[in-house]
């Protein structure tokens, strides 16, 4: 347990390290919300700018958070017919709240469909972040992947707590993000995080995450790439768990799985 806690607080401190902006780079102006490239907003204004910002990569939370009234609507599709839907409402300035849903054999002839209970989401950003220390975020996640019906949990465990850093750093448009999280509340496991999203002129953004680090075999490299078809809504294409092989013990593959992922953003 103690090289495990080592290895995922040694990944958030290169995380960490790698949010703040070198020396010699001229210091970007802070921002306190709002798409981004936006100008600065006041707290509670409607999202201006091409795109809003990202509240997450494929897997990992980012510190964005939804404006006040805003909503956001995440559908994924995965291996063998499953979807999964997201639900996302800025309730509070930098307060979001959220629900899952996880379903097995929705898509094509496989039956019976199966459904999963529905997981919450919070996060609470709580730091705007500055010239030189990141934006901060504390949340909570009770999504996991590849529901296991016979022992009742997920194969990829949901994140659970989650504490979380983002700062734009080097080139414009280019993102860091660090995090750290405790799964289960019976251990006390700890994961850290870590990713990359660099936005190519609002045409594609480039992205990239190191999830679930403890034991190195466990954690997941993840990579995509997401294509803004208008300003409010985007397509991803991703592959997670790459390079991994052999099975669950419910016999689910541990291989590389391909996901399609439609995200729609608006405000009422």
């Amino acid at each position: 347990m103690t090289s495990r806690l080592a290895t995922a607080l040694l990944a958030l401190g290169f995380g960490l390290a790698a949010t703040l902006p070198a020396a010699a780079q001229p210091l970007p102006k802070p921002r306190t919300g709002g798409a981004e490239g936006a100008p600065e907003l006041e707290e509670g204004s409607a999202t201006r700018g091409l795109l809003p910002p990202d509240v997450e990569l494929i897997d990992m939370p980012t510190a964005a958070a939804l404006d006040v009234g805003g909503f956001a609507s995440r559908s994924r599709f995965f291996n063998q017919g499953g979807a999964l839907q997201w639900l996302g409402f800025g309730v509070y300035p930098r307060v979001n709240l959220g629900a899952s849903l996880h379903v097995d054999r929705l898509l094509g002839t496989d039956s019976p469909v199966q459904l999963t209970r529905p997981e919450l989401q919070v996060k609470w950003r709580f730091f705007d972040g500055d010239r030189l220390i990141p934006a901060f975020a504390l949340g909570f996640d009770g999504q996991g992947y590849f529901y296991n019906r016979p022992v009742k949990r997920y194969n990829h465990k949901q994140r659970g707590l989650y504490f979380v850093a983002t700062q734009e750093v080097g080139l414009p448009g280019l993102q860091a993000h660090a995090g750290m999280n405790i799964s289960d509340f019976d251990t006390d496991d700890v994961f850290g995080s870590m990713g990359l999203s660099l936005n190519l002129y609002d045409r594609v953004k480039l992205l990239w995450e190191w999830d679930n680090i403890q034991d190195f075999f466990d954690s997941r490299l993840n990579a995509g790439l997401r294509f803004p078809i208008n300003p409010n809504f985007h397509a991803d294409f991703a592959v997670r768990s790459i390079g991994q092989g052999g099975t669950f013990s419910n016999g689910v593959p541990r291989a590389p799985e391909r996901i399609i992922q439609f995200k729609y953003v608006g405000h009422f």
